[in-house]
């Protein structure tokens, strides 16, 4: 009996709605017939992975040996990767280990790639999980990665070779070569947190989604590359299918890029077969046929955004036949993205209101500059290399300008779409032009600034952030939380174009993941900080980019007392060295207009007694409400009003024995995660 878990089902109910369109649209029996065995297909791979799951693994230390799935990738501070396992280290002697793949963590993987046989020396815990999907049977600690064998597959040996060609050119060339390897080959590591999320913003993401337009481009140059191999068409369909193979290698099998490769397949080998392949024919089959080998890319967000924005494109060239190359280019863009828009809502919550327009002008140049690039890449010219960079600062500029547009919500997008059908009514056209108009300036225009100080409790998710506002545009900003895209959406919504001082509390990723690219994308006067170097590697880099900004970075101590506009800030805390980091937060009292606010960081029972007993008007309750706190001293402690800044978790936060000390201390208690941003204002 295969029992189907909810996760399972979602992606099967994804599945179907990604299918049926293209299906009905190309009119075939059998493509419904290939979409029932897809999801019979998605039936099996969900017992193939309860399988994997539950294997049993040897727990503690061990020393194994085989295939690596894929290249290492950022993880926290660390790297991940896949490994297949052939065979275990017992004495001094290897034994055959067909083990279940296991997830591998490290701090320093080398330069080893995926197909490669490598050897890992460590601790391995049965914490069975996915990445990327794909299901693992335990998580290894790698004390040691080495490399054993290159890979064995041709295949891979070339795709390798390639992939390190072009991150090799490439990488040297700052933010603009890390753009270009992402529209190359899809590698986006390198480019900073700052530009990703101004991509996103902008809608221009899934340029570094490697897609149709890239494999076009790549079979281009494989065909040119391979002479007369192509000519004939038996010989140019073992041609273009060897090619495609061997980009889905260089590119790592990204989502997107199966989907894309399979379409070109198909339409390859429907030439050769003479078989007249409508493009949703082939769309229809390749999500099947991705879905029969991996079921799990159903629920995948890049696989269902790369489906659903090239039924866009060929439902827009459907309206952009006959029109003027300007009209057809905006019709197939607005096609992708009202496609898609539903799936960016649900996902992330917003859509571009001008994505169409950022595309327009940017896929020109991503085109130019993904065919230069390539070119430079081959040939190793430095003039044709400055020629690609330069087209790509271009791409980063348009993203920059447009991540600061408009970004609409359901209700937006709603209205969008209702103002465009009613647009199909002549009498109804002036209403909907005024209304537009309307509406357009109300949403380009900036936040109005706070007519008195005021306190932004930002919901960041499972984090802290809490932002100052004072009426003359003073700006404090204190953590950032764990999500840089989540914090710019909320600084944006409120207006803030500069800071005048950025605490980080403390080194731990759910304060200060996001604050490095506030830093990035909006001046800062000072940054303060505790000092300490424990925590997560973000704190080292936090402070060594607020340096390289030109930001002043100063290590605070107790007493320390600051005037910022509207507001007296003064450090309580941390008062000496903890064992614990959490103690070592920086503790802030906010003075305004005779009331107070206390930030108390993360400090738990023993900072909270070394710090006494605090009045304020305002408490942000330490912790997120964990029970570490002293209920005695909370109790005491209790403000009129106490915020608990939380998010979905697993930990249990806020403790129900830490609110009751807080209700017990008089205190009324709010809390981002049930109200969104908690904004109080301090003026009289």
């Amino acid at each position: 009996m295969v029992w189907v878990s909810v996760g399972a089902a979602r992606s099967f109910g994804m599945a179907a709605i990604l299918l049926v369109v293209p299906a009905v649209a190309a009119r075939r029996t059998w493509v419904i017939g290939l979409v029932v065995a897809g999801l019979i297909a998605g039936l099996g791979s969900t017992a193939r992975e309860a399988a994997t799951l539950d294997a049993p693994v040897p727990v503690g230390a061990i020393t194994v040996a085989g295939r690596l799935v894929d290249d290492p990738r950022p993880y926290g501070s660390e790297l991940r990767m896949r490994l297949e396992p052939s065979h275990l280290l017992r004495g001094e002697f290897w034994v055959p280990w067909s083990g279940p793949r296991l997830a591998v963590l490290t701090g320093d993987a080398g330069s080893v790639a995926a197909g490669e046989r490598i050897r890992v020396a460590g601790r391995l815990r049965p914490v069975a999980g996915r990445i990327r999907g794909d299901p693992v049977a335990g998580t290894l600690r790698a004390d040691s990665v080495s490399r054993l064998e290159p890979a064995s597959d041709p295949v891979f040996s070339v795709g390798n070779m390639v992939r390190r060609r072009v991150l090799r050119v490439l990488e040297p060339e700052g933010r603009a070569g890390a753009l270009l390897a992402g529209f190359l080959v899809g590698h986006t590591e390198a480019l900073p947190e700052r530009d990703q999320e101004n991509l996103r913003r902008a809608g221009l993401t899934h340029f570094v989604a490697v897609s149709g337009s890239n494999v076009a481009l790549f079979l281009g140059a494989w065909f040119v590359a391979a002479g007369p191999l192509g000519w004939n068409p038996r010989r140019r369909l073992v041609v273009g299918l060897l090619g495609i193979v061997l980009f889905v290698v260089i590119t790592r099998w990204e989502p997107s890029v199966v989907r894309a490769s399979l379409m070109a397949a198909l339409v390859l080998a429907g030439r050769v077969l003479g078989l007249a392949l409508s493009t949703w024919a082939a769309l229809g089959s390749a999500v099947v046929l991705s879905l029969l080998v991996a079921g799990h890319l159903a629920g995948d967000v890049g696989f269902q955004l790369s489906v659903a924005a090239t039924a866009g494109v060929l439902a827009g060239s459907r309206l952009a036949r006959a029109q003027p190359p300007l009209v057809a280019a905006l019709s197939i863009t607005l096609g992708a993205q009202g496609a898609v828009a539903p799936l960016l809502l649900w996902h992330f919550g917003s859509v571009p209101l001008l994505s169409p327009l950022t595309n327009v002008l940017a896929a020109p140049i991503v085109t130019l500059a993904t065919g230069t690039a390539g070119l430079a890449v081959v040939t190793g010219h430095g003039a044709v290399l400055d020629v690609a960079t330069a087209l790509a600062d271009i791409v980063l500029g348009i993203s920059s300008l447009a991540a600061a547009w408009p970004q609409l919500g359901a209700g937006g997008v709603a209205a969008v779409f209702g103002a465009l059908a009613a647009l199909r009514l002549p009498s109804l056209r002036p209403l909907v032009a005024v209304g537009a108009a309307l509406v357009f300036v109300v949403l380009v225009l900036p936040p109005a600034r706070v007519a008195v100080p005021t306190v932004v409790f930002l919901d960041i998710g499972q984090g802290d952030a809490t932002l100052l506002l004072g009426p003359a545009g003073e700006t404090v900003l204190v953590d950032g939380g764990p999500d840089p895209g989540v914090l710019l959406d909320r600084l944006r919504d409120y207006g803030v174009t500069r800071f005048d001082l950025v605490v980080a509390t403390h080194g731990d990723l759910d304060h200060i993941g996001g604050l490095l690219t506030a830093l990035d994308s909006f001046p800062a006067d000072r940054l303060w900080h505790p000092g300490h170097r424990a925590g997560s590697d973000r704190y080292e880099e936090l402070l060594a980019g607020a340096q390289l900004a030109g930001v002043k970075v100063e290590t605070v101590e107790q007493g320390w007392a600051a005037r910022v506009g509207s507001f007296e800030i003064g450090v309580l805390g941390p008062a000496r060295r903890y064992a614990d980091l959490n103690d070592e937060s920086v503790v802030l009292q906010v003075d305004v207009n005779d009331r107070s606010v206390l930030l108390a960081g993360d400090i738990e029972v023993t900072a909270q007694r070394a710090l006494g007993v605090v009045e304020t008007d305002i408490l942000k309750v330490p912790h997120h409400g964990a029970n570490t706190s002293d209920l005695a001293w909370l109790e005491q402690s209790a403000a009129p009003l106490a915020i608990i800044s939380v998010g979905p978790n697993d930990f249990g936060h806020p403790h129900p024995a830490v609110v009751d000390a807080l209700v017990r201390g008089g205190s009324v208690v709010r809390r981002t995660d049930q109200e969104g941003d908690i904004v109080v204002p301090l003026g009289p």
